[in-house]
């Protein structure tokens, strides 16, 4: 089943590689946020003594970050994969309509692997949309600043925190494109989801922000479990006991959502394509 999700995933993305769009559309999106929302909506802004954009006594309740930037730079990531996740998981729904699927239909292939080779081409894309987001942050005014010590170690780690949320919205999103018939249907589900992930995370603020009865959902939100992991790597250079607790529960937690969206994306798979 390997070799088909590789050239079902191939196929997809030789496609994006001759227009890679989307990749310039997130940056532009991914920008707004930093360098306009990052700097119109900094707390620090509000602070007399605050030189260089540095958020002070306000440093603590987020996350311990210098300045919003830093703060804001997971979350945002998280924000443009949710939303790239989402929007490419139209291609399915084309292919659909256009008879492709149909012609997958009639091949001796496992089912599964037309979904799987889907979620591994989104997942490419949006590890390129993300890294490119990640040196945005490094380059807009008052921008991420990485804790001094900083290296491959920490690196890495944040980027496979990121894989794995970008993992787990393009398994969410890949099954629904996959159990659909139209784009309308595809877009609406889309709108009915993206927004509430986005605005029920930490991604902008901290927990402390939240009323007492939306802390339990920003709590359990994948975009808030992935920028806090990746907060506390981009913050400090070693981790204390508490805070690697933190980032392996915050794992965790997502791949407990990675698994469940996994299965539920094989049920809808074999459902939608099972032969007629």
């Amino acid at each position: 089943m390997i070799q088909e999700i590789l050239a079902l995933g191939k196929r997809s993305l030789t496609k994006w590689l001759r227009n890679p769009f989307s990749v310039i559309a997130a940056s532009i999106q991914g920008l707004f946020w930093l360098a306009l929302f990052g700097n119109s909506f900094n707390p620090a802004n509000a602070l007399a003594s605050s030189a260089g954009g540095s958020l002070g006594i306000l440093q603590q309740a987020f996350a311990g970050a210098p300045n919003y930037i830093t703060f804001l730079t997971p979350g945002v990531i998280g924000i443009v994969s949710l939303v790239g996740m989402s929007f490419m998981g139209v291609d399915l729904v084309f292919d659909r309509i256009n008879g492709y699927l149909d012609v997958l239909r009639t091949f001796p292939i496992p089912r599964t692997s037309i979904y799987f080779g889907g979620v591994l081409q989104n997942v490419a894309k949006g590890m390129v949309t993300a890294a490119v987001m990640f040196l945005l942050a490094l380059l807009v005014p008052n921008g991420l600043r990485l804790a001094q010590g900083f290296g491959i170690a920490n690196l890495v780690g944040v980027f496979a925190i990121i894989a794995l949320l970008v993992a787990v919205f393009s398994m969410l999103f890949t099954g629904i494109a996959l159990s659909v018939k139209s784009t309308d249907s595809f877009f609406g589900a889309v709108n009915l989801l993206t927004f509430p992930i986005m605005f029920t995370s930490t991604g902008f603020f901290p927990l402390s922000f939240f009323p007492g009865w939306l802390k339990l959902v920003a709590q359990a939100n994948p975009i808030t479990l992935a920028s806090d992991a990746v907060r506390l790597l981009i913050v400090n250079v070693s981790l204390s006991s508490s805070q690697f607790q933190t980032v392996v529960g915050d794992v965790t937690g997502l791949a407990i959502y990675g698994a469940l969206f996994a299965l539920l994306g094989v049920l809808i798979t074999r459902n939608a394509l099972k032969a007629r």
